[in-house]
């Protein structure tokens, strides 16, 4: 069964936003380097190189089932970021957001009657889940460690 356009056109809008999110993760990690913060830059890059595969999941997918991929201008992501406590909250943010984005791929998916992009999908949806999680916790911990220990955080995230 071929991708359906609808759902060809749905999944290249999330490869974009995932390549997006890779590079919004990329410029957490600039700016973490730049202030010093080394475990919270390592973590960053990791989670800029996991969207980048999430890119390259979905276009392998979309290749597999005949879908016309299509590769669009990724829009600028911000640059200037505040305290870390702040920065991992826009995180968390941006995390409840892609899980909105992935869960109306399923809707369209389902619409579609595709099931085998509902399967596919649903990993990812597991994964957001997780993602979600993380990055709350996170904040959490953040928050509770308060801003003057923020090297605890910063050592605790430099073992992802």
């Amino acid at each position: 069964m071929t991708l359906s356009r609808k759902l060809s056109d749905a999944l290249n809008e999330q490869i974009l936003a995932e390549m997006w999110s890779s590079n919004l993760y990329l410029s957490m990690y600039i700016h973490f380097t730049q202030i010093g913060l080394d475990g919270c830059a390592h973590w960053m890059k990791k989670q800029s190189q996991e969207e980048l595969e999430h890119a390259y999941k979905m276009i392998d997918y979309s290749v597999q089932r005949g879908g016309q991929v299509k590769l669009e201008q990724i829009n600028v992501v911000p640059t200037a970021f505040g305290t870390p406590l702040e920065v991992f909250e826009h995180v968390y943010q941006h995390e409840v957001h892609v899980s909105e984005l992935i869960d109306k791929l399923v809707d369209i998916a389902h619409a579609e009657n595709d099931k085998a992009t509902q399967d596919f999908l649903w990993g990812f949806v597991r994964e957001q889940v997780e993602e979600e999680a993380t990055a709350k916790n996170i904040v959490e911990k953040l928050k509770l460690y308060g801003e003057h220990h923020v090297a605890i955080m910063d050592h605790h995230l430099a073992k992802r």
